[in-house]
């Protein structure tokens, strides 16, 4: 059975999935994870599964993408994304299969952009982001139910996409030539300014870093994103380096929202750092700019 509509962009609206919530093809996936910084210097951060939220309440149909225990790889670093065997046999698990169509949505949209992110890195396109997420679906008024959902079990099938995702050494030489990309900082301007810190080992950005702030991307009064001429006012920097595009945050998760947004500007090199910020602050040798 093929999937009864093909996706129009990376982002479906409230209605669409309304209008779509009873096509057999169609997964639904909550992919909520609940994260907050550590209070002191030195301390870790908290990173807690969205599933009680989701089993009180969640879209119709949907089933729960547990991003920690399933859709990252364990003991691999902060959120590091799985290898392809372990992502295909997950995805698997969650009844993805190559005439699905999946709709990703969560508390917070970026762990859904995360999600939506390592589907395409793993080579299934056929996926988009539920613009405005539960929150404006909730505010709408539209239904939900309780308890756990599934889908049968399905084989994942794509082929592998490793330029999706940008490692240490790739960043290392962008830092150390001056150029090859632009470095895209998603974090707020006061982590993109830090002199000091205590989310991570040593205050500071990338040397060359842009900063768009991924909180920026969306329309505060929906949850929306912006509408694109907005966006491409707030990537007017960005744009305006030739070639590729390679986004990060604190630990590859945000930088899946400026990935999104660069990808509805018509970007089409664009890769997230997965270690960010976790992994350089982490070597001493390597440099920071602050202030």
């Amino acid at each position: 059975m093929a999937p009864t509509t093909a996706l129009p962009t990376p982002l479906v609206s409230t209605e669409w999935l309304a209008d779509h919530l009873d096509d057999p093809t169609l997964r639904i996936l909550d992919a909520t994870v609940h994260l907050a910084p550590p209070a002191e210097a030195g301390g870790a951060w908290s990173q807690t599964t969205g599933r009680p939220e989701y089993l009180a309440a969640h879209i119709p149909g949907a089933a729960f993408a547990d991003v920690i225990a399933d859709l990252s790889e364990p003991d691999g670093g902060w959120f590091t994304k799985p290898s392809p065997e372990r992502f295909a046999a997950a995805a698997g698990r969650l009844g993805i299969g190559p005439d699905t169509t999946v709709v990703v949505y969560a508390v917070n949209v970026f762990w859904a952009t995360r999600v939506w992110w390592l589907l395409l890195a793993n080579g299934f396109d056929n996926v988009a982001v539920l613009d405005g997420g539960f929150g404006k679906w909730t505010a709408e008024g539209r239904p939900t139910r309780s308890g756990a959902e599934s889908y049968p079990p399905a084989e994942f099938v794509g082929t592998p996409r490793p330029e999706l995702f940008a490692d240490l050494a790739e960043v290392r030489q962008v830092v150390e030539n001056g150029g090859g990309a632009c470095l895209v900082h998603s974090l707020s301007p006061e982590d993109y300014r830090a002199t000091e810190t205590v989310s991570y080992p040593r205050p500071g950005r990338i040397p060359g870093s842009r900063n768009v702030f991924v909180a920026a991307l969306l329309d505060p009064a929906d949850g929306t994103f912006r509408p694109v001429p907005e966006l491409r006012e707030l990537f007017q920097e960005v744009q305006a380096e030739p070639g590729r595009k390679v986004t990060y945050c604190g630990g590859g998760i945000a930088a899946t929202g400026d990935a999104l947004a660069l990808r509805l500007l018509g970007e089409t090199d664009v890769a997230v750092y997965d270690g960010s910020l976790m992994e350089w602050t982490s070597d001493p040798s390597l440099p920071l700019e602050v202030g």
